[in-house]
C-alpha cells in the first residue's frame, strides 16, 4: 500500500480588531472606532508566533482599515511567508452594501495589500461569512475584479449567515458568466442537519474534543478543511465593548482557552493556507482565467 495522502488542512485569520465585530455594530459606529485602544498587532503577533511554533502556514484576510493605519503587520505577516488576502475595507456585511459599494471596496482592498504585501491578493472573505443566497452577485464582482477565490460561504442555516444550499468542500462555483473558486466554512454532518465547526466562535466555544473530533473526521475522510480564528479570540483582557461580558457572552466566552485549543487542532496535521490547498486540488485558476471553459 503506498502512503497515505497528506489530509488537506487549511488555516485562516480574519485580521480585525476587536471592537469591530458585527456583534457590536449597533453600538460602536465606525466613526468611533479610532477612539478604542488598538490591540490587534499583538494578537496577531501570538498568532505568528504559534503558527511558527507549529509549523503551520496561513492565509491572513486582512481588513483594509486595518491595513491602512498598521501598514507594518501586513509586511509581518507576508514577510514570515503567509498569504495575504482581503477582508474588505469597513466590515460591512455584503447584506449592508450595494454592488458598487462592494466593487469599490473590492478594488480598493486588494490594491492596498498587494503593495503592502508585495504579492498578489488573489482571495476574499466576506465579513461575517455573508455570502448567502440574497448575496450571490458579489461572487461575479470578486471574479471581474481580479479575485481567483472566495471564503464566504457558511453551508448551514444560521441567524445572520448562512447558505445551507453551498458546498461543503472546495469546488468551483457560478459567478455571473462565469466561476471562482469556493473553500467552504467547515461543518461535519450530523443526522439531517449540518453542524459548524472550527470556525471563529464555533472553534471558541464548543469543547476541545469536539474540535479535535472535528479535525480526525476531515483528516480520516480526506475532506479539505479551513480552520479560522480572529486575532481577539486569543486576548481575555481585551477592554468590555458596549455590552457586559454576560450580555455578549458569545463573545467573550472562553477567550483564555482559544489559544491552547487552536494549538491542539494545528498539531494534528500539516496546516497551509487557503490558496496552497486549492491550487493542489486543481480548481484554483489565475484571476484573468477565471470563468474560462
Amino acid at each position: 500500500m503506498g502512503a497515505r495522502r497528506e489530509p488537506p488542512f487549511a488555516l485562516s485569520v480574519d485580521v480585525e480588531d476587536y471592537f469591530q465585530v458585527q456583534a457590536f455594530a449597533g453600538r460602536v459606529s465606525r466613526q468611533d472606532w479610532p477612539q478604542y485602544p488598538p490591540r490587534v498587532e499583538r494578537n496577531v503577533e501570538r498568532l505568528l508566533d504559534l503558527f511558527d511554533e507549529t509549523g503551520a502556514k496561513a492565509t491572513f484576510f486582512v481588513l483594509g482599515w486595518i491595513a491602512r493605519r498598521y501598514p507594518t503587520l501586513v509586511r509581518a505577516i507576508a514577510g514570515r511567508g503567509h498569504e495575504v488576502a482581503s477582508h474588505g475595507v469597513s466590515h460591512r456585511m455584503l447584506t449592508e452594501l450595494s454592488p458598487s459599494e462592494f466593487r469599490a471596496e473590492a478594488v480598493d482592498s486588494r490594491l492596498l495589500l498587494e503593495d503592502l504585501s508585495g504579492t498578489p491578493v488573489i482571495g476574499f472573505r466576506a465579513p461575517s461569512y455573508s455570502v448567502m443566497r440574497s448575496t450571490l452577485w458579489a461572487l461575479e464582482v470578486l471574479r471581474e475584479t481580479g479575485y481567483a477565490y472566495d471564503s464566504s460561504v457558511y453551508p448551514i442555516r444560521g441567524r445572520r449567515y448562512g447558505y445551507p444550499e453551498g458546498p461543503v468542500a472546495p469546488a468551483r462555483i457560478p459567478a455571473g458568466k462565469g466561476d471562482i473558486a469556493e473553500f467552504p466554512l467547515p461543518t461535519v454532518p450530523f443526522g439531517p442537519l449540518r453542524v459548524p465547526v472550527l470556525a471563529g466562535a464555533y472553534l471558541r466555544l464548543l469543547p476541545s474534543w469536539v474540535s479535535l473530533l472535528a479535525t480526525r473526521y476531515h483528516g480520516w475522510r480526506g475532506v479539505p478543511l479551513a480552520v479560522n480564528v480572529h486575532p481577539w479570540e486569543i486576548d481575555p483582557e481585551q477592554p468590555t465593548v458596549g455590552f457586559s461580558r454576560l450580555s455578549k457572552w458569545t463573545h467573550y466566552a472562553r477567550l483564555g482557552r482559544t489559544e491552547e485549543i487552536l494549538r491542539r487542532v494545528l498539531r494534528s496535521g500539516r496546516f497551509a493556507p487557503l490558496a496552497t490547498r486549492l491550487a493542489e486540488l486543481g480548481i484554483l485558476y489565475p484571476p484573468s482565467e477565471n470563468g474560462t471553459p
